[in-house]
């Protein structure tokens, strides 16, 4: 049955893949610059495994983007010691963080799953285990790398109730993947009880929760502070609402909320501080234009100098990348952006600074957030209508609105542990291949 299978995907999946990103590389820089750097991906590799550490085991880690690399990070640099590690990636969103990562000893992007693209990549790497984060799992790579015994873990693993993968058309497809991982360390027992659905009865099902929450512990609790990296910060003299990964869609929910804000309540109209997403010369024109149209002083963050005057600014636009996290530190309240554009960004940020968390309504790929919003850590708008209330809320009293952060960040320190929890399912493994 597995030769069905594999025969189903090389011959009908992974043309329409191909045909589809070449298709959409027309239209996108993102994956049009991807499909480039994917030509030259096996020599790339080559050449930083000649160069690498020499020791006994190889650990290779396969994420999709940003969000999946923090995940896998805190497994990694507990590792990094005693094993050579090697990153594939598929977005190009996370290229240049992977390529710069200290803890890694070669990165690449992941070329097309092929049966020999798969052959090819476990000759050069030689990895002792094949760790996937989140849900990015490709066929060829688990399939290939059963028949030639490399253990297979799944960390972080997540299904959402509704994911395509559980469709009765394409569940025997997935359970053909996953009887072949050795190992799910899954975040919840929903997630277990999904993935039981497209595994075998004797796959090995661990709840460990999801190592992003250590990863952001770590980094905002042995982050240096810069009180002064805002020139002109000390002249903010109202509450500061920062606005990070923002897309066009919701800025106009956001200048929309902060005018009539204005228009209403000036006495305590926040300081709003929007942290685009992709701060593109284009990008930012269309935004600033925007202001004007509203009526809206504003300053860009690469004009300003120790002697601006941000007190009657009521945007500072954030045309360079970065300093997000710094910002978060100066915030009253939080906005987060990605939700009215197809999927929520990093909601832990802010959270762990005990900062409350606002965000719109597309939060499905983040069980965080549903969290956050559960246990009063975070509110969910669906316009800007809803924007403007919970602010004037929580800008009208704002012990309430530190007690929404501080419940934010207990959520934040209450789901710690995963790393540890992951470690003790995954060094077995490592320990088996000795």
């Amino acid at each position: 049955m597995l030769a069905n299978w594999e025969f189903f995907y090389d011959k009908i999946v992974l043309p329409t893949l191909h045909t589809s990103f070449q298709a959409l590389s027309l239209f996108d820089q993102k994956i049009r610059q991807g499909l480039v750097d994917r030509r030259s991906v096996f020599e790339s590799l080559s050449n930083q495994l000649s160069t690498a550490r020499d020791l006994e085991q190889t650990l290779w880690f396969h994420f999709t983007s940003v969000g999946e690399f923090e995940q896998c990070k805190p497994l990694i640099e507990y590792l990094h010691p005693d094993y050579r590690v090697v990153l594939t990636y598929f977005s190009p969103s996370v290229s240049h963080q992977a390529n710069s990562y200290q803890f890694a000893d070669a990165a690449i992007y992941l070329p097309l799953d092929s049966k020999q693209n798969a052959h090819r990549l476990i000759d050069l790497i030689q990895p002792s285990v094949l760790v996937f984060s989140k849900f990015d799992i490709w066929p060829n790579l688990v399939w290939q790398a059963k028949k030639r015994g490399v253990k297979t873990v799944l960390i972080a693993g997540t299904l959402q109730p509704k994911s395509k993968r559980l469709h009765p058309l394409v569940n025997k497809f997935f359970r053909s993947v996953h009887q072949q991982i050795d190992l799910h360390c899954v975040v919840s027992e929903a997630d277990a009880n999904r993935f039981r659905q497209i595994c075998p009865s004797s796959a090995r099902i661990v709840i460990t929760g999801d190592t992003r929450f250590d990863q952001v512990h770590a980094r905002a609790s042995s982050a240096v502070k810069n009180e002064s990296f805002l020139p002109g910060q000390s002249t903010l003299s109202r509450p500061i609402l920062v606005a990070g990964s923002t897309y066009a869609e919701e800025e106009k929910v956001l200048v929309t909320a902060i005018k009539q804000i204005k228009q209403t309540h000036q006495s305590i109209q926040p300081h709003l501080l929007i942290v685009p997403h992709e701060p593109n010369p284009k990008h930012v024109q269309n935004l600033t234009q925007h202001l004007r149209n509203r009526n809206l002083t504003f300053a860009k963050y690469t004009e300003l100098d120790n002697s601006s005057d941000l007190s009657q600014v009521d945007v500072v636009v954030i045309d360079t990348v970065g300093i997000l996290a710094q910002l978060y530190r100066l915030a009253d309240i939080t906005f987060v952006g990605g939700s009215f554009h197809g999927s929520v960004h990093n909601v832990m940020e802010p959270a762990v600074m005990a900062k409350p968390v606002i965000f719109g309504p597309t939060i499905d790929n983040a069980q965080e957030a549903h969290l956050l919003v559960q246990l009063g850590g975070a509110k969910m708008i669906q316009n800007s209508q809803q924007l403007y209330s919970v602010m004037i809320d929580w800008l009208s009293a704002p012990s309430i609105c530190k007690e929404v952060g501080q419940k934010a960040n207990h959520i934040i320190e209450s789901n710690l542990g995963a790393t540890q929890r992951t470690l003790s399912c995954l060094v077995p493994y490592l320990a088996s291949v000795l």
